[in-house]
């Protein structure tokens, strides 16, 4: 019985830190905040692949008056008039100390792209969001919490 209770806590020290390594990454579906509103206004899935991160529009929280299924019309290039439901608004973010940066974010509500980070907060459970031009200190923040 010693031996199994002895298994038992070897396997939970071990886990422990897989646990808390899977909850610091931004990788999962998180609910985006307008950090002018408060509001929520999208579901953003974050995947890996490679090395890089990058986010796809699940979902938008929209008023039953606006358009459920609205197209990117200020956007440029290949993603001018596509719908933003699906689209990829973050790109190739790539782990640097404990932030993730080097790619970039699009805001789908003007079509401009800008350089991003993200920084894991509160255990994995909250998401800060910059998008910036030139430095980070010449941008603005949101904050995405966790769905999953």
């Amino acid at each position: 019985m010693q031996t199994l209770i002895r298994a038992s806590l070897i396997a939970a020290v071990f886990a422990a830190p897989l646990a808390w390594a899977q909850d610091t990454s931004p990788v999962g579906l998180w609910k985006s905040i307008d950090d002018a509103s408060g509001k929520p206004s999208a579901l953003i899935r974050i995947t890996e692949q490679q090395g890089e991160l990058q986010g796809k529009i699940e979902k938008l929280f929209r008023a039953p008056t606006e358009d459920q299924n609205p197209k990117c019309v200020q956007c440029q290039g290949e993603r001018k008039d596509q719908p933003i439901v699906g689209m990829t608004i973050v790109s190739g973010l790539r782990k640097s100390g404990s932030d993730y940066s080097g790619g970039e974010i699009l805001d789908p509500k003007n079509g401009k792209v800008y350089k991003s980070k993200l920084t894991v907060q509160d255990g994995g459970k909250k998401l800060e969001v910059r998008g910036y031009i030139g430095m980070p200190v010449f941008g603005r923040s949101q904050t995405w919490l966790r769905q999953e």
